[in-house]
């Protein structure tokens, strides 16, 4: 069964509207640091829908390079609070995504960690293929099933599988954790192409055991990324596009 507005509001009022959550530091992070290769990606877009408030990190990046971004939440909560930030130097719908129909097509999807939450990502990626335009790109950022950090909890026995859902993931809804394999299939079962790969952050401990790491080692464990493996970091990047 599809998520409601009302269970999204829940979620904003449970995780992102909460100032207490000890581990916000380590996620804010993780995100700072795929700015740059979100932007490169996205050179040449004019227009953008950036699917989900979230934090509003990204929303705030947008803003401040020039962009003016059309933000889809299905959190009311979540737009209010945005446009209480942004005023009109965004776009916000509220809908869900399943159900959006865009005025217009877009140069690009800003999707970062948006497939892991939704009921079918397959499905979605259909109906987000049709809101880009001919040369458009769907930018992905998803949780890795095969973290470092994973492997090491199926090895000493703390979850039973690398796709196993932590308390974590129930917070903040979500549904499954991918690999680099099981998101380019899909990408192509949606009929899209994959222009690009990435991966981000080395993590070695889940978050709840990293709250005394320095926001120096946190930032260190990001820049590590290009030098390792993709499919060994904590959250993987994907570009799609029209085939």
């Amino acid at each position: 069964m599809s998520v409601t507005k009302e269970e999204l509001d829940k979620i904003a009022s449970e995780y992102h509207d909460k100032d207490v959550m000890q581990d916000k530091f380590i996620e804010d992070e993780c995100q700072f640091y795929t700015y740059k290769w979100v932007f490169e990606q996205m050179a040449g877009c004019r227009t953008v829908l950036e699917m989900g408030y979230g934090e509003g990190n990204f929303t705030h990046e947008l803003v401040e390079r020039g962009y003016t971004p059309t933000v889809i939440d299905g959190s009311g909560q979540l737009l209010a609070k945005a446009r209480e930030i942004h005023g009109d130097k965004i776009e916000t719908v509220h809908a869900l995504f399943e159900e959006y129909v865009p005025a217009q097509k877009f140069d690009c999807l800003l999707a970062t960690h948006v497939l892991e939450h939704v009921d079918d990502p397959v499905g979605l990626l259909l109906h987000m293929k049709n809101w880009i335009t001919d040369n458009g790109k769907i930018i992905i950022i998803v949780p890795n099933k095969e973290s470092l950090h994973r492997q090491l909890a199926v090895i000493m026995g703390l979850q039973p599988a690398l796709d196993t859902l932590g308390a974590r993931d129930v917070l903040v809804g979500h549904q499954r954790v991918y690999s680099l394999g099981t998101l380019e299939e899909d990408v192509l079962k949606a009929g899209l192409a994959v222009k690009a790969k990435a991966g981000f952050f080395l993590k070695t401990l889940p978050n709840s055991m990293m709250l005394q790491y320095s926001v120096e080692l946190i930032r260190a464990l990001n820049q590590i990324s290009p030098m390792l493996p993709q499919d060994l970091l904590a959250n993987i990047g994907m570009v799609a596009g029209k085939a």
